[in-house]
């Protein structure tokens, strides 16, 4: 239920190692759900004080002020904020091959864990239908066009994603398409995600930084 209620769009607020990460993807009359150091979601009152020391002290139609780590902030949607601690400081993952040399990572899709494929050759992150469908990602409402596969011409839909998660690596507003495509495993970690990210091979490690 409560993924029907999220809201459009997740708010990042990164600290620096040993602090506290908060998401909000979802607000209420005096209630907001939020998703503390990558957990699972939870609602809190106006009011009420986690054990990370998160507190929701308020909340409207737009944003929600929260007491994190002793400091107040005032988060709006699609707002990005990083503390002072963390100014500096990049985001990176490092992810080893694995069978047949392919790069499979684990991440999240809108706060949702997920298996990945780097795929330099895609021009943006691709998901199969049926893990769309456990995302809850309306795709069908995304613009429809089409793909070429090995199993021939299959429908797409490109959406736009509130968030992707690789490692230390969260990008807000990822584009991406949703494919109807029997036998796709993996969700492809395409160039929508990539581009934003400087990549570097050693042997066979591929090890990606956050640029933007």
């Amino acid at each position: 239920m409560i993924r029907n209620l999220i809201a459009a769009a997740v708010l990042l607020v990164a600290f620096d190692a040993g602090a506290t990460e908060v998401n909000v993807v979802g607000l209420f009359p005096g209630k907001a759900v939020v998703v503390i150091n990558r957990g699972a979601p939870r609602t809190l009152s106006v009011g009420q004080k986690t054990s990370e020391g998160v507190t929701l002290l308020s909340v409207d139609k737009t944003s929600a002020v929260l007491e994190i780590d002793g400091k107040k902030q005032t988060l709006e949607m699609g707002q990005h904020f990083e503390s002072a601690a963390a100014t500096g400081s990049r985001g990176e993952v490092s992810i080893a091959a694995g069978q047949g040399g392919h790069f499979v990572a684990s991440g999240q899709v809108n706060g949702i864990g997920v298996r990945f494929m780097v795929d330099t050759g895609a021009t943006l992150v691709a998901i199969p239908a049926v893990e769309a469908r456990r995302l809850g990602i309306a795709y069908e409402k995304g613009q429809r066009g089409s793909s070429s596969t090995a199993g021939g011409i299959v429908p797409v839909f490109k959406v736009k994603l509130d968030s992707v998660t690789v490692g230390d690596i969260t990008l807000l507003g990822v584009d991406a398409v949703v494919m109807e495509a029997p036998g796709m495993d993996f969700l492809l970690l395409g160039n929508s995600f990539l581009s934003r990210t400087e990549m570097r091979r050693d042997g066979t490690t591929l090890t990606l930084t956050k640029r933007f």
